[in-house]
């Protein structure tokens, strides 16, 4: 990881919070979505064929097992006691039945081996039913796989780009059949907010309460508006919703600050603000190394050279000023303060806990 200097992780964090300054209107249907129109998961078990002996190995038994099923079911009987092939290979098809799609629509499907297959290049799907959690079928998938990368070689000496046992069929699979939503005949709809707040659900309630009329919304919690559709748009829901998704609302948001101790990342909110406190980031830097000193004996004499090791031991402690901040500080003086100690985001993590323990961080404090 690259350490950002002084200057630059100052501007960083100072032009995002003059940033967040500045109330952003937002559209509607950027922060909400209509209760009911939603994706469905769809997964399936199937064989790939057709590779160049890069296929699932004699150990990997469900792949033989699944080949000689299909066999069977289309009229091949063989002995299964010397059934041994390496062209095919036991994958998971996944793929999302996106909303409103209808029976005979295309959609994608990714194909992931779950054997020891060494690559999937150049397979093609064997005829696949995806089902939903309920265990009824909505599509079947089918057709060329794409890995968007190749292996080469064996396990001792080959080549390897990006991940060739996981790949992607464009338009692989057909929709069967069709999750019923009537759109057109409803009298109430239901608006549900990605993030739960009482503040954004009431601004959104006396919006739509403004472009409809009195008595048009109501919140039910901090989640979900609740919508009654007017007389001049029954049978028009389609478009009532496309006019209530451009309406342009400013959300609101706890002030939080969320650290990552992995990568050092540290993203402060608008609204955090920071107690009357006192800080100060040292680090101590101790270095230990060993010198070989070769003693070597006189000429002529029956002495023997001797290497005798000393350790070297140096520490060194970096010097910090403390820096005050003042009651009710926000974003941007605190991160004047701590670019005055010259903190790196990896120290900024350990501050923030620190602050939070102290009680003085105004603020949500969350860790990733």
């Amino acid at each position: 990881m690259k350490h950002l200097s002084r200057h630059g992780f100052a501007a960083i964090f100072l032009i995002s919070c003059f940033a967040l300054q500045v109330e952003a209107q937002i559209r509607l249907k950027d922060v909400a979505q209509w209760q009911g129109v939603r994706d469905n998961q769809l997964v399936g078990y199937g064989l790939v064929v057709g590779l160049n002996k890069t296929g699932d190995r004699r150990q990997t038994i469900f792949s033989t097992q699944s080949l000689i099923s299909m066999l069977n079911r289309m009229g091949v009987t063989i002995d299964t006691s010397d059934i041994r092939v390496e062209n095919i290979a036991a994958v998971m098809i996944t793929g999302t039945l996106t909303p409103f799609l209808r029976a005979g629509s295309r959609m994608d499907v990714t194909v992931s081996s779950i054997g020891d297959a060494r690559s999937l290049q150049g397979g093609i799907l064997v005829q696949t039913p995806l089902k939903a959690a309920n265990g009824e079928v909505y599509a079947v998938a089918q057709g060329p796989v794409a890995i968007g990368g190749f292996t080469a070689g064996d396990s001792q000496n080959g080549v390897q780009l990006n991940h060739p046992t996981t790949g992607r069929i464009a338009g692989g699979a057909i929709v069967e059949r069709e999750v019923q939503m009537d759109m057109l005949n409803r009298a109430q709809l239901a608006l549900v907010l990605n993030e739960s707040d009482f503040t954004t659900a009431s601004r959104v309630q006396s919006a739509i309460t403004g472009k409809l009329g009195p008595g048009a919304a109501r919140t039910i919690d901090g989640r979900t508006i609740s919508i009654t559709v007017p007389e001049d748009f029954k049978g028009r829901t389609v478009e009532l919703i496309a006019e209530l998704e451009s309406i342009q609302i400013t959300t609101d948001q706890k002030a939080k600050v969320v650290l990552n101790e992995r990568t050092g990342t540290v993203v402060i909110g608008r609204d955090v603000r920071i107690s009357a406190v006192a800080i100060t980031q040292g680090s101590l830097s101790i270095q230990v190394g060993t010198t070989l000193n070769v003693s070597q004996p006189l000429e002529f004499s029956r002495g023997q050279t001797v290497v005798t090791p000393q350790k070297d031991v140096s520490v060194e402690e970096s010097r910090r000023n403390l820096v005050m901040v003042p009651e009710g500080a926000n974003v941007e003086d605190l991160i004047r303060a701590l670019n005055g100690l010259g903190v790196t985001p990896k120290e900024m993590v350990s501050i923030f806990q620190a602050l939070k323990a102290a009680g003085a961080l105004q603020a949500e404090l969350e860790l990733i």
